[in-house]
């Protein structure tokens, strides 16, 4: 299936980002099953690369909480982007929105049909998820024998399938395009100040660009 196909380099990276998350937990100190819960429960890479900084670093667990808490806050509004993606039931609901990261919804919003939307939604996410913990648990169990996956270069594979994904909506909305160079440009300008994470939470200030304008079109403030 295609989709699978597309998918494929976005789990690719993200095995290799899970790897190296499990290698760094215990390697730092934490007990194997630290990284591995946090993967099935919170499954949000860079919440819980931070949270885990923190943890490393000495902080307690409420200060490992609050800072994943805030950089996920961003999910929040991808939730709304894909909400009529994720079913009506509440099953399903749940589920969807456990699945949601910056990458499914790109994916997702990527697709112009409802339909294939939503089977790229599913098949990216339940993908994704598995991949991230089996790469977790993986790299748990290793400890810190694998090194710096980093050196590798793998790693720039997930923002090079987003910016891929994004894109084609970039260039053919006028709107979007301001918003998402506003957003970016926030993104970059906050970076050397900020810890990591919080310039993509930062950059939705872009979207105070968008509105809607009376007739029901959207447009541009």
């Amino acid at each position: 299936m295609s989709l699978v196909r597309d998918s494929s380099l976005v789990w690719l990276a993200t095995g290799v980002v899970g790897v190296s998350f499990g290698a760094v937990s215990v390697a730092g100190g934490l007990p194997v099953w630290v990284p591995v819960v946090m993967s099935l429960v919170v499954y949000a890479g860079s919440a819980q690369f931070s949270a885990v900084g923190v943890l490393l670093a000495g902080g307690g667990p409420a200060a490992a909480a609050a800072t994943g808490l805030l950089l996920n806050t961003r999910t929040a509004a991808f939730s709304l982007a894909v909400a009529d993606v994720l079913g009506s039931g509440r099953v399903s609901r749940f589920l969807g929105a456990h699945l949601v990261t910056d990458e499914t919804v790109a994916f997702a919003l990527a697709q112009d049909d409802p339909v294939r939307r939503r089977q790229a939604f599913w098949i990216s996410g339940l993908g994704l998820f598995t991949v991230w913990n089996i790469g977790v648990l993986g790299g748990a169990l290793a400890g810190g024998a694998l090194g710096d996956t980093a050196r590798y270069g793998l790693d720039a594979a997930f923002p090079a399938v987003l910016v891929a994904l994004v894109l084609p909506q970039v260039r053919a909305d006028a709107v979007v395009r301001r918003c998402a160079l506003a957003g970016a440009g926030v993104a970059v300008a906050v970076t050397p100040a900020v810890p990591s994470g919080v310039p993509v939470l930062l950059a939705l200030g872009g979207l105070l660009l968008f509105r809607r304008r009376p007739g029901g079109e959207d447009g541009a403030a």
